[in-house]
């Protein structure tokens, strides 16, 4: 599988677009953007980032919801009625990728997908379908060295500190993400024991916060805690327990993964809460650069790479503004 990198791409990005302008521009292109949680922010700005783009070199994005599988069908079959040749799509559901790509391939559609990347039946990454997303195992060893490091700056003992794992074993970038974060911890010296999972039903906050609660009731012994899960919202929801569960904000050490408006109103908040940190990726720059991926392979017939992947920056109380506008978010 050829792999390359986010931030190698986009340096040649111009290049291209100057070389093949003319002819791009004579194009009657429209593609479709499906996102699995519309509503969330990091999709918010993937979808907008790639309309811009669509904008800036002429070519249509229209933007559509798949919370699940007959969703997103349905997105396809409306896609194919209105003239569109492909799409970019973070899945629902990884495993339906063959049904996915069946129907793109019954209407010609090309598809790129983005954020979560397509499994077979065995549970390896689909073949023949390009992908641009994390490292889920990098980002989430950011993620535990960032917690490690603020472990040792509080002068926290480890083996009096407790870790609330959020997991979601039904998407594989969620385990790949807490699976490194676990495996930075444990490097720095955190003990197995003192990790404690709790599993989520979909990804979001209100789901994390369930999740956490009955461990929090159960672990009375520990007065420090830290928290990482797959995304920022679902960490989030573990800072909301530990509130409610009467935690002060200095004996917790929450950190997310995404970098989008969930993570900035935290941030923003005249005091600071157990939300330590999040490690920032550009969803703007995953929307633009799929958009773009799809574009010039349906007008140019320039294939995307097979597999690109993307490393983050930690954003903290401190930082974020700055991170946030080096990195277009």
């Amino acid at each position: 599988m050829r792999l390359t990198t986010a931030f190698s791409r986009l340096a040649l990005g111009s290049a291209i677009m100057l070389a093949s302008l003319g002819s791009v521009q004579a194009q009657d292109v429209k593609i479709g953007f499906i996102v699995k949680q519309p509503e969330q922010a990091w999709f918010i700005n993937e979808q907008r980032a790639a309309t811009e783009r669509g904008e800036e070199l002429g070519f249509d994005v229209v933007r559509m919801s798949g919370k699940d599988g007959q969703e997103v069908l349905s997105a396809i079959d409306n896609l194919y009625a209105q003239g569109a040749q492909g799409f970019v799509i973070c899945p629902p559901d990884v495993r339906l990728g063959s049904a996915i790509m069946n129907r793109a391939e019954q209407y010609g559609m090309k598809v790129i997908t983005v954020d979560d990347q397509f499994v077979t039946s065995s549970g390896e990454p689909m073949e023949g379908v390009p992908h641009l997303g994390m490292s889920g195992t990098r980002i989430g060893q950011q993620v535990g060295q960032a917690i490690a490091a603020e472990i040792e700056a509080r002068g926290w003992n480890p083996e009096e500190v407790a870790a609330l794992r959020i997991t979601n074993n039904e998407l594989p970038t969620a385990v790949e993400r807490t699976d490194g974060a676990t495996q930075a911890l444990l490097a720095s010296g955190f003990p197995e024991a003192n990790i404690f999972d709790a599993p989520q039903q979909s990804t979001d906050t209100s789901s994390a916060f369930s999740a956490a609660a009955p461990i929090l009731s159960q672990r009375g012994e520990f007065a420090h805690w830290v928290i990482y899960a797959l995304n920022e919202e679902s960490v989030l929801g573990g800072v909301r327990a530990t509130e409610q569960y009467g935690l002060a904000a200095d004996n917790v050490i929450g950190v997310g993964i995404n970098g989008s408006g969930a993570a900035f109103a935290e941030f923003s908040r005249n005091n600071p809460t157990g939300f330590y940190g999040t490690v920032a990726v550009s969803s703007t720059m995953h929307g633009r650069q799929t958009a773009e991926d799809l574009y010039l392979w349906i007008a140019e017939d320039q294939e995307p790479p097979a597999n690109t992947e993307t490393s983050g920056t930690l954003m903290t109380r401190d930082n974020w503004e700055k991170v946030r506008a080096a990195l277009g978010l």
